[in-house]
């Protein structure tokens, strides 16, 4: 070998050890003499996972984590992290290596972080790192086989939020090790969060859901062996996707699942919203499909909102604070993460005892409220006495005074819940306010005066606005918007927001995006989806609507208008005063049980729908998506296919559609 030649490779490793590229490493695989640091990645061997440093959102903080290859799942799927609790500031001076037997995370200041912690005696050989296509990080002896011989230590063994096929959610008796899963505190942050799903600790085949390791607010059911379904959780009945295990012994118990086709990328995931979500990957919308999740109602979730904070069902947001309290964290709320609760705006006078303006607090009277936790009852005969007990005492946040007496909470409220203006179980809740949170009256001459004059000026203007109205009435087609091409309805944005009271009646939501309940001036009931994500322009859009205006069947949800202003993509629909096939098919409290004949006549129409939009429409739609929650019901319980035609609508990669 030449000086020249011996020069080039060595300038070769140089760069290599210098730059960190991904051919620095094994594909699949971190040896005793290798490290991860940088953009480096290692990929198991059939390109399922990959596993390196990656960031959460907006997040500065870099983790250790795996997430599905980029050639199967476009989206960036985080499914476990290794150093969820212990972030590095720099992936390019952090290192992930063997060292003594163990895979170690060392920081920027070369601080290990994170370890498989084993013992010294537990890898006396050398050891390696191999990330499987199962997406489990297995750590053997150096030379052993991965997937036959046993791991010293494996991912599967230490879950995060992510429950793969192949791996065991349980508990293992012998070494008292416990396998759950747990939220993310927030979407940018992987640190443990509040909620938890293992399997029953009391030795009960069904899987339960705590808050914060100690407050259980749902549960699976027991589990059935002949049918190989949780009995809480009815959308298994309809499972075509994956097989349920149970293994029970003296050593261990445990659940694991696998999927009937291997092409089929499905995942569990316990969610910052404290549900358990089913979600399976669709290659034809690049999207995940959510197929259940649970509990079914996001306000089920204990302290969802935390202190002082209220869940509401049918608003865009699930949760608010109440009236005159703030977001103690409003990154974390920003971020859709709840938990951390509201704050006084304004402090009680009661706890101020420097006040000397002689004010008191007053009750801001709240209708409908579901009870918060913690109540304690007081013998009083009427309200008033009710609320001077509550107001003698600085430590009562809220009253409540019906038929069954007065009921008073000490200390902070958790589990508030706005019901609907159709639920007769909530009941008037008085919030403890400072006197400074309410409006004063004041009674002087020149306000008087004021007033007067402001009502005489209002009632022109109003005369004036009226005028208007009824002018621009007039030039409406179909109660608001303008006509387009067909029977189509081209609506603006401030229509769709008036007719929908600002979007606070919601119906539903999916990948797509959320649907709203609205009326429309001519009084018809329209039901109005908010796209999101939408990538095509608005030339592309509104011809792609049009195309989907075109199709008409009695099996199929009428398309009535559109939205399209400036990045605000929305479609109107006929409202379908039944809701969705899955609201009567897993709901045990609904009244009026679906009979079969009903059933079959639904099967049929929802046939029928499918099999014009396959074959006999001008355009092919092949929909992809079909489930209970998109098949709707009309007043009559007639069958009709929604969300057909979306994928290609909102400009996702969707060849057959």
């Amino acid at each position: 070998m030449d000086a020249k030649t011996k020069r080039s490779l060595v300038l070769l490793l140089c760069l290599c050890l210098h730059l960190k590229t991904h051919v620095c490493l094994a594909a699949d695989t971190i040896d005793a003499n290798q490290s991860l640091s940088g953009d480096q990645t290692i990929v198991s061997a059939g390109k399922v996972f990959e596993l390196g440093f990656f960031k959460p959102g907006n997040s500065s903080n870099y983790y250790i984590g795996m997430w599905y290859s980029k050639q199967l799942v476009s989206l960036e799927t985080i499914v476990w992290v290794a150093n969820r609790e212990t972030p590095v500031s720099d992936r390019f001076s952090s290192v992930l290596r063997i060292s003594d037997g163990n895979l170690v995370l060392f920081n920027e200041s070369n601080t290990p972080i994170w370890s498989t912690n084993l013992s010294s005696t537990t890898t006396s050989g050398s050891a390696q790192a191999v990330l499987l296509d199962s997406g489990n990080l297995v750590l053997r002896t150096a030379g052993s086989n991965a997937n036959t011989s046993e791991p010293l230590w494996q991912s599967f063994d230490h879950p995060a939020h992510t429950w793969l096929p192949g791996a065991r959610i349980g508990f293992n008796t012998v070494t008292n090790q416990t396998l759950i899963l747990t939220s993310w505190k927030s979407s940018e942050d992987p640190a443990p969060g509040l909620f938890t799903l293992e399997l029953d600790p009391n030795g009960s085949n069904a899987y339960l859901i705590f808050w914060n390791r100690s407050r259980q607010y749902w549960s699976s059911g027991a589990w059935d062996a002949n049918s190989r379904i949780f009995s809480g959780v009815p959308e298994m009945n309809h499972n075509y996707i994956y097989n349920f295990s149970y293994v029970t012994n003296k050593n261990e118990s445990y659940f694991t699942y696998s999927v009937y086709n291997p092409k089929t990328i499905s995942r569990f995931v316990m969610h910052t919203s404290g549900q358990i979500q089913q979600l399976t990957w669709l290659e034809i919308s690049s999207q995940w499909n959510l197929f259940w999740n649970q509990p079914r109602k996001q306000c089920e979730v204990y302290d969802l909102c935390g202190a002082f904070g209220s869940c509401n069902e049918v608003s865009t947001i699930s949760c608010n604070c109440l009236t005159g309290f703030e977001p103690k964290l409003q990154r974390d709320w920003n971020l859709q993460a709840y938990s951390g609760g509201c704050k006084r705006k304004t402090p009680l006078h009661c706890e101020n005892a420097t006040s000397a303006d002689g004010k008191q607090d007053q009750f801001l009277k709240m209708v409908r409220m579901s009870l918060p936790e913690n109540v304690q009852s007081v013998k009083v005969e009427t309200i008033a006495g009710c609320e001077s007990i509550c107001l003698n005492n600085c430590s009562c946040t809220a009253y409540a005074y019906n038929s069954s007496g007065c009921s008073i909470w000490i200390g902070d409220l958790f589990n508030l819940q706005e019901s609907t203006s159709s639920d007769s179980q909530g009941i008037t809740l008085y919030l403890r306010l400072a006197a400074s949170e309410f409006k004063s009256p004041k009674s002087n001459k020149g306000l008087i005066i004021g007033v007067v004059a402001g009502s005489a000026a209002g009632i022109a203007i109003l005369l004036g606005l009226i005028v208007v109205v009824i002018l621009r009435q007039r030039k409406r087609v179909t109660g608001t918007g303008k006509a387009v091409e067909g029977s189509l309805v081209a609506f603006g944005y401030r229509d769709l927001q008036d007719a929908t009271k600002n979007f606070s009646e919601k119906l539903g939501g999916g990948g797509f995006g959320s649907v709203f309940k609205g009326i429309l001036p001519d009084s018809s009931v329209i039901a109005v989806k908010k796209l999101e994500s939408v990538s095509q322009g608005e030339k592309q859009f509104r011809t792609e609507v049009s195309t989907i205006g075109t199709i008409q069947h009695v099996n199929l949800v009428r398309l009535r208008g559109f939205c399209s202003e400036g990045t605000k993509r929305m479609l109107v629909y006929d409202y379908m005063a039944n809701g969705s096939l899955d609201s009567h098919l897993f709901h045990d409290t609904r009244p009026n049980v679906l009979d079969w004949k009903t059933r079959y006549q639904i099967a049929l129409g929802t046939a029928r729908g499918l099999a014009y939009l396959h074959e006999k429409c001008r355009d092919c739609i092949i929909h992809c998506d079909i489930k209970p929650e998109n098949i709707l019901l009309d007043t009559e319980l007639g069958p009709k296919v929604a969300d057909f035609g979306l994928a290609k609508l909102v400009g996702r990669d969707s060849a057959g559609s």
